[in-house]
């Protein structure tokens, strides 16, 4: 038979050692999740460039990910208990794979990139079509029929993404509520919430890999090794640029199908952290797993709508959904849009804003999960305790996210839409009326809808070298260099270069300080996320936890994580001074925003919600004075238990180590 002391030690390293795997495996699921969501949240900017639609179809497709997540999530955190955890969260990491997979399938669907121009490398640069000619007439220029864009195949291709961005939703859908109560089932409670901690760190390492692989596709050009890129006229700072995006999705589909291998190993079910311990009590918690198990098989829906009126009658638990629903409305917007936000705000490229995002942001937020998952564990926090230290660092980090509106830059100078041709700034270019021609450029006959900006020595864009006056080009490519500009009053010779007018080394600085502040106010919200998280597992109920779980994450997704990028990108929208132009004449993305607006959506409207989110904290926190929360009980329950299999445990080994008499032999048996 063997020692049972040798035999119970050996399980007992074996149940240690597969709760290790399966914390690991899962930490490798959480990075490749957040590996692909984070890389799709940076390339939001692209697709919307690439296939020339408005911020509110692009709120739509990163909402798609969310719409795939709700439509299971009910069924997978209730049902999904009651089957095999590990290998439902595997096969979601290869769903997520092929949606990730069907994103990047319009790039080998579409021809070449063409993005707005009045300068064609293919045509004979002599001619200077593209500059001002007096003697050239309107009627000899095409005029678009807007009916030939949904003849073009290409117009909605945007379609594949939205699909794939919902199967990758659908496949995310099983990874938290069911990793997260495997691990609430299995681990010590004492455990738990390092346990998470560490899910949460490999969560923000995954985004780390994600903005640094972003920052590098955004960097090369979407039609490489097709196109010649000498012969482009824009760089990567140019609002129509368009970087590889769809090489970076073909590396997420492989890591999230590489991550789900591990889970299709591993059991469904463990004994608790610390009780496998002992021979006897390991076998009679494996029988009442079975037991329980036949019991849950028999009826599997019985218990639902009780717990779902259990939980909804549950007042904490429903101020927490409402405090996370306001919340996530704001730090969704907040994430969803900041790389456009800070492009647009400080003039730099989405590759340099993504790799500032990554190297300022990310490494405070997983330091700030370490530490507050150490922390809880070392003082074991009290459900009412850990919930005043939540309020406390949200609250100062709201305070702190206030100062953002400090470091600002104005409005990009282009004439006729922030600058007069006087060189007078327009005051609310939104409510004014557009005058893109002057005396200096309406002898030329130039297009007035088309964007292709000059910067003038004088310190102002114009959208194009006609409408600038300029009546002589030299160079090739982005070196070209347009002469003899007429509505370009300077001390030099009236040129223009290609692209914007760079912004000024203040506005560099400005973006330094946001970085600094951002650098901040991740550490203390990491910090306070851990704590705020615990109240949700601990105010409801052990048998609720999985459902209780899933409910949280459908609400948000239903009030928050949908319509929050739809509505905003809708209201970005309204701030756009100048739309794009297809070549059938229908508009296309926004090229020039009124910035000022942008900002006072961007930050004014997330500050809103979040502070509107204290009221109901305070209701919690008031109730949690007056209640006792249904886990307060179980541990004490759980405790109790702990202790007295400790004590007969100690007796029987110290009738091992001791001469049996009858009395130890019946004492054993009895044992």
């Amino acid at each position: 038979m063997g020692d049972p002391g040798k035999r119970v030690a050996t399980h007992g390293v074996t149940c240690f050692s597969k709760m290790k795997m399966f914390l690991l495996a899962l930490t490798m699921a959480y990075l490749a999740k957040a590996l692909s969501g984070v890389y799709m949240v940076s390339m939001l900017t692209q697709i919307e460039r690439q296939f020339n639609i408005p911020t509110s179809i692009v709120g739509f497709i990163n909402g798609s990910f969310e719409i795939g997540n709700l439509l299971l999530i009910i069924f997978v955190s209730y049902f999904g208990s009651k089957l095999h955890r590990p290998i439902m969260i595997g096969a979601g990491c290869v769903v997520m794979g092929l949606g990730c997979f069907l994103i990047s399938v319009p790039h080998f669907l579409m021809g070449r990139y063409e993005y707005e121009k009045t300068i064609s490398p293919s045509s004979n640069l002599s001619s200077n079509s593209f500059l001002c000619l007096k003697n050239r007439s309107q009627t000899l220029m095409p005029t678009p029929d807007p009916g030939d864009c949904e003849k073009e195949i290409k117009s909605l291709m945007w379609i594949y993404v939205l699909v794939g961005n919902l199967i990758r939703g659908i496949g995310e859908t099983p990874i938290v509520p069911l990793g997260i109560s495997y691990i609430e089932d299995f681990a010590k409670s004492e455990n738990s919430p390092l346990y998470i901690g560490i899910l949460e760190a490999g969560k923000i390492a995954g985004p780390m890999i994600g903005l640094l692989l972003a920052s590098f596709c955004a960097n090369i050009y979407v039609d490489i090794g097709s196109v010649n890129t000498g012969d482009l006229t824009i760089t990567p700072t140019d609002t129509r640029w368009v970087g590889a995006w769809w090489v970076g999705f073909l590396i997420c589909a492989g890591v999230n199908i590489l991550t789900s291998i591990p889970f299709f190993f591993l059991p469904n079910k463990l004994p608790k952290e610390g009780l496998e311990d002992n021979a006897d009590v390991t076998t009679s918690d494996k029988e009442k797993h079975q037991g329980k198990a036949r019991k849950e098989k028999r009826g599997i829906t019985k218990d639902f709508f009780p717990f779902m009126k259990s939980l909804f009658s549950n007042p904490i638990y429903v101020l927490f959904v409402l405090v996370s629903v306001l919340q996530i409305n704001s730090f969704t917007t907040t994430f969803v849009f900041l790389p456009k936000y800070l492009e647009l705000q400080y003039g730099k490229s989405t590759a340099e804003i993504v790799f500032l995002i990554g190297i300022y942001n990310l490494p405070p937020v997983i330091t700030g999960y370490l530490i507050g998952g150490l922390v809880m564990k070392k003082f074991k926090f009290t459900v009412k305790k850990a919930a005043y230290v939540a309020f406390c660092l949200s609250l100062t980090e709201w305070l702190l996210f206030l100062l953002n509106f400090m470091w600002t830059c104005d409005n990009f100078p282009v004439a006729g839409l922030t600058t007069s041709y006087e060189h007078e700034r327009i005051q609310q270019p939104l409510y004014v009326e557009k005058k893109i021609l002057a005396n200096c450029n309406t002898r030329c006959n130039c297009l007035t809808k088309t964007w292709d900006p000059v910067c003038g020595d004088n310190g102002i864009a114009y959208m194009s070298a006609c409408l600038a006056g300029c009546e002589k080009s030299v160079g090739t490519g982005i070196n070209m260099v347009f002469q003899n500009c007429s509505c370009i009053q300077s001390s030099g010779n009236s040129s223009a270069v290609l692209g914007l007018c760079k912004k000024g080394p203040d506005c560099t600085i400005k973006l330094h300080y946001f970085f600094i502040m951002v650098v901040i106010c991740s550490f203390i919200y990491s910090l306070a996320a851990l704590p705020g998280y615990m109240v949700l597992l601990r105010c409801i109920k052990s048998e609720e936890k999985s459902l209780g779980v899933g409910l949280h994450a459908f609400f948000i997704r239903v009030f928050a994580g949908i319509p929050a990028p739809i509505y905003f990108g809708a209201l970005i929208d309204r701030t756009c001074l100048h739309w794009g132009n297809q070549k059938c004449g229908k508009p296309g993305a926004c090229r020039m925003y009124d910035i000022n607006y942008f900002r006072s959506i961007f930050i004014g409207l997330p500050a809103a919600l979040r502070g509107s989110s204290f009221l109901p904290t305070i209701c919690i926190l008031i109730l949690l004075r007056k209640f006792q929360l249904p886990e307060e009980t179980d541990s004490s329950e759980t405790e109790f238990t702990e202790m007295k299999l400790t004590e007969k445990k100690s007796e029987y080994m110290d009738m091992q180590r001791s001469p049996e008499s009858d009395n130890d032999r019946e004492l054993k048996t009895r044992l």
